[in-house]
């Protein structure tokens, strides 16, 4: 028996109940939808920046080539290392992030890939420091390392920054996006470091 719609208990209908469920369902299904579009876009741009950046950096080593290895030898080698093992380390912690159900659980990954960020950006900044003032000679070594590395640099600040924000709301959504982005980071670095570095 129901009483203007509603049934004796004081609940809606079956089918109304289930219609709206479906209609929240759709919409989040969408937002999902809108979000992981969003990510690869920025995914892709940020790849074919650091693309043609790096292409750059090859091309101008082999029009440049004692200057680029002149600019190699005077790179210390400590630090690219342990700072490779550190931001690993940390994707792997924001890679943990997405599988925690608990939301705690899922902060705390995130803090500690965070953490791995910070360390990343004070040891590339130390770096800098040991370099000196090799590094303002206007080479075209020197310049193309500052840049790719300063812009990679500016990209492990901002999504560590951001890592620390999604821990306010770390629904599955919102650490799916920002680790798939600290991810491209991983990424880039792999290719900028024996690139750089080593070859």
């Amino acid at each position: 028996m129901t009483v203007c719609g509603f049934t004796k208990t004081g609940t809606q209908p079956r089918h109304k109940l289930e219609n709206m469920t479906s209609m929240i369902s759709s919409r989040e299904t969408r937002d999902t939808d809108n979000g992981d579009l969003l990510v690869w876009i920025l995914a892709w741009s940020e790849l074919v920046a650091f693309g043609a950046l790096l292409t750059a950096f090859v091309v101008a080593s082999a029009l440049h080539p004692e200057t680029f290895a002149a600019g190699k030898a005077r790179l210390h080698h400590a630090l690219p290392v342990v700072n490779t093992i550190v931001l690993l380390a940390s994707g792997w912690f924001a890679a943990k992030a997405g599988e925690q159900n608990a939301i705690s659980r899922r902060r705390l990954m995130l803090l500690v890939a965070a953490l791995g960020g910070v360390v990343f950006a004070g040891l590339k900044c130390l770096e800098y420091a040991f370099e000196g003032a090799s590094l303002l000679s206007g080479d075209p070594f020197s310049q193309l390392y500052l840049l790719i590395t300063g812009f990679h640099l500016t990209h492990v600040a901002f999504g560590s920054m951001i890592l620390v924000l999604v821990t306010v709301f770390p629904t599955r959504e919102n650490v799916h996006l920002i680790t798939t982005l600290w991810h491209v980071i991983d990424i880039v670095w792999l290719v900028m470091f024996p690139l750089i570095y080593l070859l």
